[in-house]
């Protein structure tokens, strides 16, 4: 381990103000035992790993991985935590009054930078006895979640829960369901392009990611009319920071 990667690390530590552990890995041994170092990369970011993250357990077991294709593109820490532990790490951000359910916003994080992506959820609590129809449902109105796209963010499909099959007396059909209580969770990515970051600024900017719930709420006696809910969320997007270390311990 070289001197000059042990004093860039700690002066980037020391900026940011991270406690935890950090490796330094001048010769990329360790990023390629585990196999993500970067052969794309070049110039500064030559020998880096692909950004992700193991999910380790006590065992010392990988359980999970969380990598993408595209190396300018990651999960937040707080969005992985949100995929693995749900019930942890999500953020209510606003509790929206529903037609016969509550319905709660959450999000990963409230901040972002370029090139990172959170998630966005919707907590989904229906009364006993109360369903709705889970995508895939024939002839019926399934919950959906839709958010409006803008140019300065990337969205991903929605992701559902696995649905419960619900059978019908009164019409002899089997249909997909949710009932209780369920989180439907989206994927943002903030853009990275270079016509983006300019227009940051230092200060950065509070985006607002505005959609709507679908769904239609049945009962034992009746299915009420189809309802669209209004759902929003905002992002506080911060430039990257570009600071370099100082050049006396600065790799030659």
């Amino acid at each position: 381990m070289s001197y000059d990667s042990e004093e860039i690390l700690k002066y980037f530590a020391q900026r940011h103000k991270i406690e935890y552990p950090l490796l330094a890995d001048p010769g990329s041994n360790t990023i390629r035992a585990y196999g993500v170092w970067n052969k794309e990369a070049t110039g500064m970011q030559k020998g880096f790993a692909r950004p992700g993250y193991f999910f380790i357990d006590p065992n010392g077991v990988i359980r999970e991985k969380f990598f993408e294709a595209k190396y300018r593109e990651r999960l937040t820490g707080n969005s992985v935590i949100s995929k693995l532990f749900p019930e942890l790490s999500q953020e209510v951000t606003e509790t929206v009054e529903a037609p016969h359910l509550q319905l709660a916003l959450e999000q990963s994080d409230p901040i972002a930078y370029p090139g990172t992506r959170v998630t966005l959820a919707t907590e989904i609590r229906l009364p006993p006895d109360v369903h709705v129809y889970a995508p895939g449902a024939h002839d019926y109105r399934p919950i959906t979640l839709v958010i409006e796209a803008i140019p300065q963010m990337e969205l991903k499909p929605a992701d559902y829960p696995p649905s419960k099959i619900l059978y019908l007396p009164a019409i002899k059909e089997s249909v997909p369901v949710f009932e209780g209580k369920f989180r439907i969770t989206e994927d943002v990515k903030v853009n990275s392009g270079s016509e983006f970051l300019g227009p940051l600024g230092k200060e950065g900017k509070v985006f607002t990611l505005s959609g709507k719930l679908e769904y239609q709420a049945c009962d034992q006696a009746m299915c009420y009319i189809p309802t669209a809910v209004p759902v929003k969320w905002q992002l506080q997007v911060f430039p990257l920071d570009r600071t370099r270390a100082p050049e006396n311990i600065r790799h030659k």
